[in-house]
């Protein structure tokens, strides 16, 4: 699992889990006029709640958590682990609406009391949890700044020229020995048959740059197959070499050249 893929959206999600759990260690319910020294029950006293609000939201954040960090995600009956999630959000914060409308679940043994039960701590809690994870799973594909990445890819030092490695660059593999022409450097000056090879310069309003995707995303050749050569990994720099009109001719850690057609959400480095 790479969580480099986890976007700001999923940080809401997990972060609207871990207030739910808590939640659920809360007050269940509070009654006006109690007499003092009553325990009341939490939100793992009821079945219901418990069922309906508690696993139902935990669950569902760990769907869309795992479906994310996933490379390839499995589908059931047509929809990813991510939809799943989204909908066992959506019926957790449901849930949890008609519990605080009712909250009444084990009150009636207490006692009588001048009003009824109202909703405790935890389930109000527990209301807001399940809102904003269901908010966040639900407006993520659909908010730009829900979809960057929670944590970015480490910066390398420079951009560096075409065909030279980055000096400790994340995830590019070490300096590759210089190669010479052959029969040995020539010396400047030399006649005809000893003029070293000058190396092809890209377009003069292009210049070589670091980046990392968002996502995983195919590396096609650059004759034009329609097959896969290679897969970006998000938290990786490659090194983006040529433009062709939209797309990226970029280099990958081995070294293999190939043509990235979607280059939306890239960051440079």
């Amino acid at each position: 699992m790479n969580i480099r893929s986890l976007t700001r959206g999923d940080g809401v999600v997990i972060g609207a889990a871990v207030l739910l759990l808590i939640a659920s260690f809360l007050d269940l319910y509070s009654i006006d006029g109690a007499p003092d020294g009553i325990d009341l029950p939490n939100l793992w006293g009821s079945g219901p709640v418990v069922l309906g609000v508690v696993l139902a939201g935990i669950i569902g954040a760990a769907l869309v958590v795992v479906a994310r960090g996933l490379p390839q995600v499995p589908k059931v009956a047509g929809l990813d682990l991510g939809q799943f999630g989204a909908a066992f959000m959506v019926f957790a914060a449901w849930s949890a609406l008609g519990n605080v409308f009712d909250p009444a679940g084990g009150a009636d043994n207490i006692g009588e009391s001048s009003s009824g039960p109202d909703a405790g701590t935890g389930l109000i809690l527990a209301l807001i949890a399940t809102l904003l994870m269901a908010a966040a799973a639900i407006a993520t594909p659909l908010v730009p700044a829900l979809q960057a990445a929670l944590i970015p890819a480490p910066r390398p030092a420079a951009p560096q020229p075409y065909g030279a490695q980055p000096p400790g660059g994340y995830g590019y593999p070490g300096a590759q020995q210089p190669q010479q022409p052959y029969g040995g450097q020539p010396q400047a000056g030399q006649p005809f048959g000893g003029q070293p090879q000058q190396p092809q310069a890209p377009a003069a309003d292009f210049s070589p740059f670091w980046f990392a995707v968002p996502v995983p995303r195919p590396l096609f050749a650059e004759d034009g197959s329609p097959t896969p050569i290679a897969e970006l990994a998000p938290g990786t720099w490659y090194l983006a070499v040529e433009q062709r009109g939209p797309a990226l001719v970029a280099q990958t850690q081995d070294g293999r050249r190939g043509v990235l057609q979607d280059t939306s959400g890239i960051q440079r480095g």
